[in-house]
Parts: C-alpha cells; sequence; structure tokens
C-alpha cells in the first residue's frame, strides 16, 4: 500500500506541475487533503486512519517530507516514483489507448460469437 500511495502523490505532482508549468506558481498539498483527494477518487477504500498511517511510514523511511504543512517526494522517494512509474507507464498506456480510440478500430477482423447468458 505504501507504494501505491507514494505512486498517487507523485502522481498528483507530476499533473499539477504539468498545468502550471507555464507560471511561477507551485502547488503543494496537505496530508489532510492527500487523504480526502485519495477517499475522494475512490483511490483506495482504507480509512482515513489507516492512509494517515502509511503517509507517516512513508515519512519514517524518508521517502516524502512533511515540511510546513506540505507533503512532499525526498530525492529518495521521488527515485522510486521514477521507478515505479517508469515500469507501469507500459499498462497505463494500454488502457489509455482502449479509453481514448475504439478498441475496434486498432483491428480489421473482430470475430462475435454469441454468449452463453441466459436471457430472462
Amino acid at each position: 500500500m505504501q507504494k501505491f500511495i507514494l505512486f498517487t502523490l507523485g502522481s498528483w505532482y507530476l499533473e499539477t506541475q504539468r498545468r502550471f508549468a507555464s507560471t511561477p506558481v507551485n502547488v503543494v498539498i496537505s496530508k489532510v487533503t492527500f487523504i480526502d483527494l485519495v477517499k475522494r477518487a475512490h483511490f483506495a477504500t482504507k480509512q482515513a486512519r489507516a492512509l494517515y498511517k502509511n503517509l507517516e511510514d512513508l515519512e519514517k523511511r524518508k521517502l516524502i517530507s512533511y515540511e510546513n504543512k506540505s507533503l512532499a517526494l525526498t530525492s529518495k522517494g521521488q527515485k522510486l516514483f521514477e521507478k515505479l512509474y517508469t515500469e507501469l507507464r507500459p499498462y497505463v498506456n494500454v488502457i489509455h489507448a482502449l479509453k481514448q480510440k475504439d478498441p475496434f478500430s486498432y483491428t480489421r477482423k473482430v470475430q462475435t460469437v454469441l454468449s452463453q447468458k441466459v436471457l430472462a
């Protein structure tokens, strides 16, 4: 679960930095707001206390820091996030490509068969 939390935090920062790249603004997030984000987006089904504990454990392992009420990846955490991102990116690309374009458009011949479902 800790890798998932780290990946979620890193991805959030990556996306927010991308959106504000042309401005002199940096976006930060507090623990409470991050936990709220994870819960509202249904990224995890754990209770808020469990998510908070995971954040504390990541802090103890020096993968994230919490200063001035803002979460940030440490250099060690950034390296692990980049490794996870590199490993997962091909899988995410497949999902993204299939959602962006009709899956049938990638092939010329698709077979259809009757399903065994019983209509009631």
